[in-house]
């Protein structure tokens, strides 16, 4: 059997599918959608910073739980978990045949595709399970769980090194997070010159002051991290949650947190920015 040619036409067939209009529209969806839970966080940290934030939670169960709670929720909770895999898709194109451009095809880029892939699934799963009436799926407390999480893996042989290796893997993907933001790196990624100059300084500003904030938020989160593994203390770590809170406990009181929550309200709307201009 022609076993040879049958593959490498499978192969042409699924660069091809991966290549549709369809992923490419599936892409915008999940950018739009990443950019609601975002604008999200940022309201409800904001509303923290300001007034405690009435018991609600500043991450994405959070942001699922403010949907939800809104007329026909369970509707956008459908289109945006909906949405969700359709960037998981892209993610998973992307790992599979390469990003766009001229290094798109590195095994590096394609193994952080691969990641993101696991990711956005996930949280695709999380808040189609909600919408499907598993309430305690998606919304449950970041703290919580990295947590229980922590507690788990301290219990392990070799558990501190293992929390400490993760806990700096996470604060140096925030700080590289952080530092690619104020270098407007995510030029790389957009469609600069279909961009009118208001455009473009705009969304000049949304990327690097939201993707900064972005970034200090899962640095912030890496270092707590570190801290429990060091002190042996599984309560120590932190989901998105407290770590938002950690920062009125700074000199700078609430006024840091409204500085982080306007930032991560402005990464949600470059967000949608890339939804448009993103090169997919």
């Amino acid at each position: 059997m022609a076993t040879g040619p049958m593959k490498a036409r499978g192969r042409v067939h699924a660069r091809r599918a991966a290549n549709s209009t369809a992923v490419s529209a599936a892409a915008r969806a999940g950018f739009v959608a990443r950019g609601v839970i975002y604008v999200l966080i940022g309201f409800l940290s904001l509303r923290i910073a300001l007034s405690d934030g009435d018991g609600k939670q500043a991450d994405r169960g959070g942001a699922i739980a403010e949907i939800a709670e809104k007329p026909f929720g369970t509707v956008l909770l459908w289109l945006l978990g909906t949405a969700l895999a359709g960037m998981a898709l892209w993610r998973l194109s992307e790992a599979a045949f390469g990003q766009a451009g001229p290094d798109g095809k590195k095994a590096s880029k394609r193994a952080m595709a691969a990641g993101r892939f696991v990711f956005y699934g996930f949280v695709s799963y999380s808040v189609l399970s909600y919408a499907a009436g598993d309430t305690g799926s998606g919304s449950g407390s970041s703290d919580k769980s990295s947590q229980d999480i922590t507690a788990k893996a301290l219990d392990w042989p070799g558990g501190q090194w293992i929390v400490a290796v993760a806990g700096s893997a996470v604060a140096a993907a925030g700080a590289w997070i952080a530092v690619r933001a104020i270098m407007h790196k995510f030029r790389e990624h957009l469609k600069m010159f279909e961009m009118s100059k208001k455009a473009r300084e705009a969304i000049d500003f949304l990327g690097m002051f939201g993707g900064a904030s972005r970034g200090i938020v899962f640095a912030s989160a890496g270092v707590f991290a570190v801290t429990a593994a060091v002190q042996h203390e599984p309560g120590k770590a932190k989901g998105m949650d407290d770590t938002l809170r950690s920062f009125t406990e700074t000199p700078a009181g609430p006024w840091l947190l409204v500085l982080i929550a306007v930032g991560l309200a402005a990464f949600g709307a470059f967000s949608w920015a890339s939804a448009r201009y993103r090169k997919v």
